[in-house]
């Protein structure tokens, strides 16, 4: 699986899910989520919150997934934070989430970083996850990453039973999705939503549409969700590439749905305004 991007698009779209998995952090804190390039090594952090607002008491958190064994990650995990608290002249607090399929995955010897891990990180293990019924939607979410696939559709399907609103209902299905077919890259979307059982009738026919879903207003809330979600996408893109022409903001949010998604995973890449330029320029072509 494309691990890195698919956890950057979880976060990217769930940013509540930082509040459950890092004790501390206010439910109603407001966060952007960038992955950011260390320069002096060209070393990429998988994931940065960066709070919004100027409460200086809330930390930074760094976000790293790995599913592989790597002897050297604590290691080159604590360069990359320090190097950017250097680079940056952070001074604000700061605190780690580590995310990893299993403990017995191999990360090297911890003894020199004991300190570090025991107050300022957190260490979640997704094998955890898979014995517990007790897990809120977001939780659930993860642990699909590491259900056996035979266990996996039933649970998916389980999770988008779940009460939501039309928003929250729309950006899981999507990250259900795109989870499904991490796994089982042989099936086609269509196929995909038949293991769901989502069609577009069957949709219609849930709980979800006959209670919350009024159709005369289904056009509205879903503008409402696509301008929450480019609002976000310009934020990110003024962050990493420097503040946008009105042209370019305007290309931003001229684009659908699809093409937000590609440009989410690309900025990624990004290391300044040529980038993004050109990947405006290649869009357009």
């Amino acid at each position: 699986m494309k691990t890195d991007k698919l956890f950057y698009r979880i976060f990217l779209w769930q940013p509540e899910l930082i509040a459950e998995l890092v004790p501390g952090i206010p439910t109603d804190c407001q966060f952007d989520y960038s992955a950011p390039v260390v320069k002096e090594q060209e070393q990429r952090i998988d994931g940065l919150f960066t709070p919004v607002g100027d409460d200086p008491d809330l930390p930074l958190v760094f976000v790293e997934a790995q599913m592989q064994a790597d002897k050297g990650f604590y290691g080159r995990f604590f360069q990359e934070v320090f190097m950017y608290l250097r680079q940056y002249e952070v001074s604000r607090p700061w605190r780690g989430l580590l995310i990893f399929s299993s403990r017995g995955q191999g990360f090297g010897v911890e003894t020199p970083y004991r300190l570090l891990l025991d107050n300022l990180v957190e260490r979640l293990y997704l094998e955890d996850l898979i014995p517990r019924s007790d897990l809120s939607p977001n939780l659930a979410l993860l642990r699909l990453l590491v259900l056996p696939e035979s266990e996996t559709p039933e649970s998916a399907r389980n999770l988008l039973n779940v009460e939501a609103s039309e928003e929250v209902f729309q950006r899981r299905l999507d990250l259900v999705e795109s989870i499904m077919a991490s796994k089982f890259p042989e099936l086609s979307l269509e196929e995909i939503r038949e293991m769901l059982d989502i069609t577009q009738v069957r949709l219609e026919d849930t709980r979800f549409y006959r209670d919350v879903l009024q159709k005369g207003r289904q056009e509205g809330r879903q503008e409402g969700r696509e301008e929450a979600q480019t609002e976000m996408l310009l934020r990110l893109l003024t962050r990493r590439c420097g503040e946008l022409s009105d042209m370019q903001r305007q290309q931003v949010i001229s684009l659908n749905s699809g093409q937000r998604d590609e440009l989410a995973e690309a900025l990624l890449d990004f290391r300044g305004m040529e980038d993004l330029v050109r990947w405006l320029q290649t869009d357009e072509n």
